[in-house]
């Protein structure tokens, strides 16, 4: 047995049903998106087993993509929690065969209660495509799996149907970075989006000097600092900035003055500075575009109150 040759075919032949899916799309899927994306209620995804699991991660797609939903379990649905859908909810529900008893027993409240019902199902034939409003195609010609039983080209197809639905509706929702942070604000993405500079910008033991300040005065502030660099300052203001680097460079080109120096001989003016209220995303970008690792931080009045690294950001 081939174990790696095993687990190619698998990948290779739910690549080839899922590449075949996209010539099942009908005129369907185009009214099924305008539906939700005209509805004002939510998107209510039902589904048993396999079909479920898939349902759950679909619903978690379009809830984080800003179109809002819920997954509701059939069983519970026909024991109690139907009162959870409201009549602007739309009902997706998912079932490979399109045959599933407790999938079908959810159509008559739902079709009296007057729902937009969307069915995914892998038979154009089958009882629930026949008794919703549109249908979206599933079907796959083989599972991958070798007895045709365990689920598996299906449920893959299930979930590509579901990104399908979602990332056409972000667009046309107008969906961007910031509005996913807004749903996401424990992630680093979250993170970079929402917090601003002021939130991670390190204001204690700020290395800094005058221009008047001797070599060791310098080296004692970048070392006191720990941020490889000591910011000149002049009432406040920034003056100029020196690395490590610069120190580093004027040892080995001023051996014999290098200790008579002072900050005003070796400081680089005009260093790149960021407003404590910038966000995290466009400190990083300014980074970036510099190639540099460390901004140092002012307030409104162009007052240095501290210094933000590429470490500090997360990225």
């Amino acid at each position: 047995m081939n174990i790696l040759t095993i687990a190619k075919n698998v990948i290779l032949t739910e690549a080839q049903q899922i590449h075949n899916l996209s010539n099942l799309l009908t005129a369907d899927f185009e009214s099924a998106v305008n539906a939700i994306y005209k509805s004002t209620g939510k998107v209510i995804i039902s589904g048993m087993g396999k079909s479920g699991i898939i349902g759950k991660k679909i619903s978690a797609t379009l809830a984080s993509t800003g179109t809002p939903s819920f997954f509701l379990h059939p069983a519970e649905a026909y024991h109690g929690d139907l009162g959870m859908i409201e009549k602007q909810d739309i009902v997706l529900l998912i079932s490979n065969s399109g045959e599933t008893d407790e999938i079908l027993k959810l159509i008559p409240f739902l079709k009296e209660q007057g729902n937009i019902i969307l069915a995914m199902t892998g038979n154009i034939n089958s009882t629930l495509s026949h008794n919703t409003d549109y249908h979206l195609s599933i079907a796959v010609e083989k599972e991958a799996c070798p007895l045709q039983l365990a689920p598996t080209c299906s449920t893959t197809a299930t979930l590509v149907m579901g990104d399908a639905l979602a990332v056409v509706l972000m667009q046309l929702r107008g969906f961007k970075d910031k509005h996913f942070a807004k749903f996401h604000p424990g992630g680093s993405l979250g993170r970079r989006l929402l917090m601003s500079v002021k939130d991670v910008m390190q204001t204690h033991n700020l290395p800094e000097c005058t221009e008047k300040s001797s070599i060791h005065e310098i080296v004692h502030s970048i070392t006191k600092g720990k941020c490889g660099l000591v910011v000149v300052l002049l009432s406040g203001k920034i003056k100029g900035v020196i690395t490590d680097g610069d120190i580093r460079r004027a040892m080995e080109t001023q051996k014999s003055d290098f200790f008579n120096l002072t900050a005003h001989d070796l400081m680089s003016i005009n260093p790149k500075t960021v407003n404590q209220s910038f966000k995290l995303t466009e400190a990083g970008d300014m980074m970036e575009k510099n190639k540099i690792n460390s901004l140092l931080v002012v307030n409104d009045n162009d007052n240095w109150v501290g210094i933000v690294q590429l470490y500090d950001l997360g990225l």
